[in-house]
């Protein structure tokens, strides 16, 4: 029956090329959007290059001084001092990295200026991402602990400062803000939007202008803290919580003006979600947002097609009018135009698939976004389907039952 329903829906495909066209357009435009955008927020979320373990990192990126009634926020990220005491000091982990924000330097080359994003970090930064090493090492404890004036430095720099013809650049000198630094290493870069791990060029902490030894509890370092498995993060985050928990409140509260301090250790999505929700309910209304934005552009052309499916079926009603007359039940003629619905709508995300993959090839090879790695991984393409099957049901099951509920006169006379 199911193969019967497919050979007719092939039919009526081959029988009317506009309205083929026109439902085809908008199906592979719509999900073509739609798949995107999936892809973004994969490559914004999920574990890839360098954070490839963040199925078992939380982040630890700002302290929030705030009252009991949430009314004055003072917030920022953490100094070196306190994630070397409450981050460093965690007993359920595998590896703590405490890194800089980024922040920004200059060099010259040839009597050109080089904007460069600059970041501090410590040894353990290496081990819990996962930089590809095209040239040379990280530097160690020894660099550390003798505050070395080495550099880690991306591919992309290495080709602005020295030029795309140099054999190997480990152990030459790149003058940034005027202090020479011994190149130690060269990594592939990492995406813009990796905002913890995008730098141009990463120092040890105990290098010039790191500004580690500040006192207090905030400052411009964040930690990443890698659990032993995914399944970890839980007590990793019930010990964090009992050591924020035993912080004093005299080291928080300034002129009792706060008496809250929060300090979460949080995957990347929730501290993601985080920096733009204060409680609970902003981060229901926000998922309600971004719920309501997905339905609009997935419902909106589902009703345009709606009604080019209605016009469809219509010159279908003397078919109808047929096949009830000789005893088909109007549940049959639903599951048919049903499945006949999420059939072209298969085909439209077949080619919305082709699309999609062109889109984000031309996309990564653009240089919008700076090592760009958008995909359509086993997740997006799973997702895609679900896509195709939710669009499908929802174009076609008004026109199908609206037309399976013919009387066998009136779809006769039409």
């Amino acid at each position: 029956m199911l193969s019967n329903y497919i050979k007719i829906a092939w039919k009526v495909l081959l029988r009317h090329p506009f309205y083929t066209f026109i439902t085809l357009f908008g199906i592979t435009l719509t999900l073509t959007v739609l798949m995107v955008v999936t892809s973004f927020l994969d490559h914004l979320f999920g574990p890839h290059y360098p954070e490839n373990k963040r199925a078992r990192s939380l982040y630890i990126a700002s302290v929030i001084q705030t009252d009991s009634a949430n009314t004055t926020m003072s917030s920022g990220p953490a100094s070196f001092e306190f994630l070397m005491k409450y981050a460093k000091s965690l007993k359920s982990v595998e590896r703590v990295a405490i890194m800089s924000n980024f922040s920004f330097s200059n060099a010259y080359a040839n009597g050109k200026r080089i904007k460069l994003n600059t970041k501090y970090t410590d040894v353990d930064f290496w081990s819990v991402t996962d930089f590809e090493f095209l040239e040379g090492k990280p530097y160690d404890e020894t660099n550390i602990r003798n505050a070395d004036h080495v550099a880690v430095i991306t591919d992309a720099l290495r080709d602005q400062y020295f030029g795309n013809d140099a054999e190997t650049v480990v152990g030459k000198t790149i003058d940034i803000e005027n202090i020479n630094f011994r190149v130690i290493g060269v990594v592939k870069g990492s995406p813009p939007t990796r905002v913890y791990t995008y730098s141009d060029v990463y120092f040890p902490y105990t290098a010039p202008k790191s500004n580690y030894e500040g006192k207090g509890m905030r400052g411009r370092f964040v930690a990443i803290v890698l659990a032993k498995k995914p399944s970890d993060l839980p007590t990793v985050q019930a010990e964090f919580d009992s050591y924020i928990a035993r912080i004093p409140r005299s080291d928080y509260s300034n002129n009792n003006q706060f008496n809250v301090l929060i300090v979460k250790a949080d995957t990347y999505f929730d501290h993601f979600v985080t920096m733009f929700t204060r409680s609970d309910k902003d981060r229901i209304t926000l998922y309600a947002i971004v719920g309501l934005v997905l339905l609009m552009i997935m419902g909106l052309p589902a009703v345009n097609l709606v009604n080019v499916n209605v016009s469809r079926i219509l010159e279908r009603a003397s078919e109808i009018g047929v096949r009830k007359a000789f005893g088909a039940p109007s549940k049959a003629l639903l599951w048919q135009f049903i499945i006949e619905n999420v059939f072209i709508t298969f085909i439209g995300g077949a080619f919305a698939l082709i699309l999609t993959f062109l889109v984000i090839q031309f996309i990564n090879s653009s240089g919008w976004i700076a090592y760009a790695d958008l995909t359509i991984n086993l997740p997006v393409f799973l997702i895609s389907i679900l896509v195709c099957l939710v669009f499908g049901l929802l174009s076609g099951v008004l026109p199908a039952f609206r037309m399976s509920r013919l009387k066998i006169a009136e779809a006769l006379k039409a």
